[in-house]
Order: structure tokens, then C-alpha cells, then sequence
């Protein structure tokens, strides 16, 4: 999902995504412990789309408090 996809979820949907990239990280990371993970390019892709999620949801936060 690109950033502008993320800025057009409302407040709930990019609570559900963050939600999901949240448990993705913990399954990736777990898989990784385990050794279980083939491919080790998902787990910073899945700290992007975090980061990612998360900036959009800062961005909205500051918009609020200069309304």
C-alpha cells in the first residue's frame, strides 16, 4: 500500500492497518527466532509500512491541534 492509499483510509481503517502491520511484525519477528522465515527483506518492509502508518496518523494529530 502507497502512502497516498494510506492518507485516503479514515481514522478507523488506518487503525485496523496499523493494528494488522503491528501483528506482522511480531509473527515475522517470531518467524525469524525460529528460523523459520525464507525471505528477510519482509521484516523492513513491514517496519516501512509501520512507519508509514504511523506518520499518517501523526499528520493528522498535528492537524487537529492547529484546527
Amino acid at each position: 500500500m502507497q502512502l497516498k492509499d494510506m492518507r485516503r483510509l479514515s481514522d478507523n481503517e488506518l487503525a485496523d492497518e496499523l493494528r494488522s502491520a503491528k501483528e506482522q511484525i511480531f509473527d515475522l519477528r517470531f518467524k525469524l527466532a525460529t528460523r523459520q522465515l525464507k525471505n528477510y527483506r519482509e521484516l523492513p518492509a513491514a517496519r516501512r509500512r509501520m512507519a508509514r502508518l504511523l506518520t499518517v496518523q501523526s499528520e493528522r494529530q498535528q492537524q487537529e491541534k492547529a484546527s
